[in-house]
């Protein structure tokens, strides 16, 4: 039986929610409260958490960061707030889903079926080369004179796609695709990409000690490959 956790302060949608997510053969544990649900998170494992945004204690964001620092659960945003920059922060945050309400129930249903009948591949936390680390969970990069550089999601998100990909081209367009599929926002465009990429390699080497495609080779016309892993 799949356990889900529910995060609504709604009493009335948070019934609802429980008794069809109950009815669909899913364990659901349901909070009102951010603290609640931390605490229900750390006394075992769940397989998905639902969360709202607007919350007594705080926000829904604060308790999307708490599960990625500490598990990997997917996580799916049910709220209110739906304009193009509280979508954006969703995703960037490493949301599975983001579902304005109101929404239609049926729909719900299907989207946390879809995502846990879909086979879970669990990327790691961090890499490592040349002795640089790159948390992926803490958004940061570690040099080897112990120096931490903190990252943006999004440009995290570039850099683990060009290394999943590698040795591969990854094209803009996908790159686009992949990484703002539903990021409506001014840097979703081929010059936002260029530009993550730029911050990227500052990132990666900030005393500029190699050439510009040490870590990433940019190809003409086409896209970006990750070389690192070569050398």
């Amino acid at each position: 039986m799949k356990r889900l956790l529910l995060l609504e302060d709604d009493h009335s949608l948070g019934v609802t929610l429980n008794e069809r997510l109950g009815k669909q053969g899913y364990q659901v544990v349901w909070s009102t409260t951010q603290s609640d649900a931390r605490q229900q998170f750390g006394a075992g494992s769940f397989d998905l958490a639902l969360v709202d945004i607007s919350l007594p204690d705080g926000d829904g964001f604060e308790f999307a960061r708490f599960v990625r620092r500490t598990s990997k659960t997917p996580f799916i945003f049910l709220t209110a707030l739906s304009s193009a920059e509280h979508r954006l922060q969703g995703y960037e945050i490493g949301a599975a889903e983001f579902i304005p309400k109101p929404f239609h129930l049926r729909e719900l249903l299907l989207r946390v079926e879809r995502l846990l009948s879909a086979p879970q591949v669990l990327q790691p936390a961090r890499v490592e080369f040349g002795g640089i680390v790159v948390n992926f969970d803490t958004l940061s990069v570690t040099h080897p004179d112990r120096s931490e550089i903190s990252a943006a999601a999004k440009d995290l998100a570039v850099l683990r796609l060009l290394i999943d990909r590698a040795p591969a081209v990854v094209s803009r367009d996908e790159i686009l695709k992949e990484v703002w599929q539903s990021a409506r926002d001014e840097s979703a465009t081929m010059r936002g990409i260029d530009n993550s990429i730029v911050r990227i390699r500052q990132m990666l080497d900030p005393s500029d000690l190699h050439p510009k495609d040490y870590f990433i080779k940019s190809v003409r016309g086409v896209g970006y490959q990750w070389i690192a892993t070569e050398r």
